[in-house]
């Protein structure tokens, strides 16, 4: 007797803790959307925000990552989707294990966006993984972390938050193509799917 009220009573904290993480990410896709209305250079509309598609959140996409930072200051440049390019710094590396593999990606730091008091701690992981130009947009999407989310060397990273960008959605806009480094082996079966119309 004793053994099924420990067994249901671990049973209910885990499906309280997946209720909660799902109402949780549920909150930060709200957000996400009502962004699209706040920014003037938006390319989506109130209409558009229907065909936003997202996986089902997994919690197997929250992943923990080891950081390691890297020693340089130095600027380099990130093409463009419009054949421009950005200036970036290389802030550290992140290792993991997703789906049996280890796997790393490179972590960017803006020098224009570092200056501001807004964005000082943003860090910008660009990628592509096996869904690209397939269940995802062909372009690769992104992750957002702070400085302050990295804490005695760990993060923990949550694949469920990657969003496209918004040359997913419109052309005229100057997006950063994922270097080679952060091409993944392994399909990244979470956060945004591609745009559920054409442009």
């Amino acid at each position: 007797m004793r053994f099924l009220i420990i067994t249901f009573f671990l049973f209910s904290v885990q499906t309280l803790h997946a209720q909660s993480y799902r109402d949780s990410l549920e909150k930060h896709r709200e957000e996400y959307k009502a962004e699209f209305l706040k920014d003037g250079r938006s390319p989506l509309k109130q209409d558009d925000l229907a065909f936003l598609r997202f996986y089902e959140p997994n919690e197997s996409y929250r992943v923990e990552c080891a950081f390691k930072t890297v020693k340089s200051s130095d600027f380099f440049k990130i093409q463009t989707y419009d054949g421009k390019t950005k200036e970036y710094i290389k802030y550290g590396i992140l290792t993991f294990t997703l789906n049996g593999r280890e796997l790393s990606l490179s972590v960017y730091r803006s020098p224009v966006l570092m200056k501001m008091k807004q964005y000082k701690n943003y860090l910008f992981i660009p990628l592509k993984d096996l869904t690209s130009g397939k269940e995802t947009y062909g372009g690769g999407r992104y992750l957002d972390i702070q400085t302050t989310d990295i804490r005695n060397g760990r993060l923990l990273l949550d694949f469920n938050k990657l969003y496209n960008p918004y040359c997913a959605f419109s052309d005229g806009f100057s997006c950063p193509v994922p270097p080679k480094e952060n091409h993944l082996p392994v399909a990244i079966e979470a956060g945004e799917k591609t745009f559920g119309k054409a442009h």
